[in-house]
């Protein structure tokens, strides 16, 4: 298994976890987007039982099955947790101490982009996103 690291913009807040990575995408929903005020947001899942965080996290509930956390020192958003996938952390792949880690396999409610942003890669586009598909009880699927 690989360790993974990684850290708030500050530097104050710290996470460190034993892989693997479970799922890697970029997502273009609204609330990701407005919740790291960014054009999308590049993602992955991870056993929640093998992140370790130190430092300030405090945790803000964006709506009712979902947790996000940030640096309370410098703002950077870190992490997201629903009750939809309760064995699992969705972390800021843009928080890794080592991105090249990282590699996107999807992008996720591609139906949410915004229109003036031209990505040019291959990656399968997905309308909606996981915990969509879990909801309905229906498993990701990487192509469609």
């Amino acid at each position: 298994m690989s360790e993974l690291k990684g850290r708030c913009y500050c530097g104050a807040v710290s996470w460190q976890a034993k892989g693997p990575i479970l799922w890697s995408a970029l997502c273009h929903c609204e609330d990701c987007r407005q919740a790291a005020s960014s054009d999308y947001v590049s993602w992955f899942g991870i056993e929640r039982s093998s992140v370790i965080w130190n430092g300030p996290r405090q945790m803000y509930q964006s709506s009712a099955k979902v947790l996000r956390s940030f640096c309370s020192d410098c703002g950077s958003p870190l992490s997201f947790e629903t009750e939809v996938f309760p064995e699992e952390t969705h972390i800021y792949a843009a928080t890794m101490e080592n991105p090249s880690a990282y590699q996107p396999e999807a992008h996720i409610f591609w139906s949410e982009r915004v229109p003036w942003l031209t990505l040019s890669d291959d990656l399968p586009k997905h309308p909606k996103g996981l915990q969509a598909a879990a909801e309905a009880g229906k498993p990701w699927l990487r192509s469609e």
